[in-house]
């Protein structure tokens, strides 16, 4: 899986992630007690498998991490659909496999 970071200091920026959960947020665990990105999509692709998740920075509004995921063409790019995790949304994904 992908990590795509939107905003902050590691704007732009791609890493390799383990296969599985993505974490709600990177790092995990600052030593601060503050997260540094926040988990606000991640890309499910028509098996149920994750191809990436996108991270944005805590001060960046909701509205701006989606124009930008849309302007990098994520979805396309990874061929997968990119959606809310439940943790997140507050609602049951109807895809059964992350949330």
């Amino acid at each position: 899986m992908r990590a795509l970071f939107v905003g902050g200091v590691i704007d732009n920026k791609e890493m390799d992630m383990d296969e599985g959960r993505p974490p709600v947020h990177y790092p995990e665990n600052t030593g601060g007690g503050q997260p540094r990105y926040r988990l606000q999509f991640v890309g499910e692709r028509v098996d149920g498998s994750i191809a990436f998740a996108v991270y944005g920075a805590p001060e960046l509004p909701d509205e701006e991490v989606d124009r930008v995921m849309d302007e990098r063409a994520y979805a396309r790019r990874f061929d997968a659909q990119p959606v809310k995790p439940a943790s997140l949304s507050g609602v049951e994904s109807d895809h059964g496999t992350l949330h």
